[in-house]
């Protein structure tokens, strides 16, 4: 959600062939993206790709993750001149849960951080990052998005409801989803917001691509 461009990179040098390991790491790792006086580098892209696979199995493409990268830059920067705060301790932790339960088992975990290169301190650098920029957008957006009850009735009818009969379940009424279906538009308010101010804060950067973003 690193600096943006999240130094992650797993390596691993044999004693026998550390140099040689060495040389090929150098011509895989390249940047990628020149954003301002910044750069982002193929293996920030990789950490990232290896992050998605973790939580969903696959990955966006390498394009559509540089350009992800391109608009944390542009968040982590906007919320580090405005001295925003970082995740405490217990909101880190529970994101950390969070992962772990969607994965359903500690074993799937422990299979899948082995499976994408992971280490725990990899992960919880992520959290990190994902935490303290959603939390700066969070705070920068959401007291300009105004709620219609109309909206709210909408958004009960065509999506609350639908849902639970879907799923075989009896609709709770409109009272008792409202606090659910306020907090889902005023997400879906701030994300268009933040998409919004991200395209005009492009138009104003110097970013150079250097990456076929027809790869994978």
């Amino acid at each position: 959600m690193r600096s943006v461009a999240m130094r992650v990179v797993v390596i691993s040098l044999l004693a026998a062939g550390s140099t040689r390991c060495l040389a090929a790491q150098e011509i895989v790792d390249r940047i990628v993206a020149r954003v301002e006086n910044d750069i982002i580098l193929l293996s920030d892209v990789r950490a990232l790709s290896r992050y998605q696979q973790l939580l969903d199995g696959t990955s966006e493409t390498d394009g559509q993750i540089l350009d992800r990268l391109i608009d944390q830059w542009i968040v982590r920067t906007e919320a580090n001149v405005s001295r925003f705060p970082p995740p405490t301790g217990s909101e880190i932790d529970r994101g950390m849960e969070r992962i772990q339960k969607s994965l359903g088992s500690a074993e799937e975990y422990e299979s899948r951080k082995k499976l994408y290169g992971l280490k725990d301190q990899d992960i919880r650098a992520m959290v990190v990052m994902q935490l303290y920029l959603s939390n700066y957008l969070d705070s920068r957006f959401r007291p300009a998005v105004r709620l219609e009850p109309q909206a709210i009735e909408d958004f009960y009818r065509n999506s609350v409801v639908p849902r639970a009969k879907a799923r075989g379940q009896a609709p709770p009424s409109l009272d008792a989803a409202r606090e659910f279906i306020e907090e889902a538009l005023m997400q879906n308010g701030i994300n268009g917001q933040a998409d919004q101010w991200l395209k005009e804060s492009r138009t104003r950067l110097h970013i150079e691509k250097f990456l076929d973003t027809g790869a994978k």
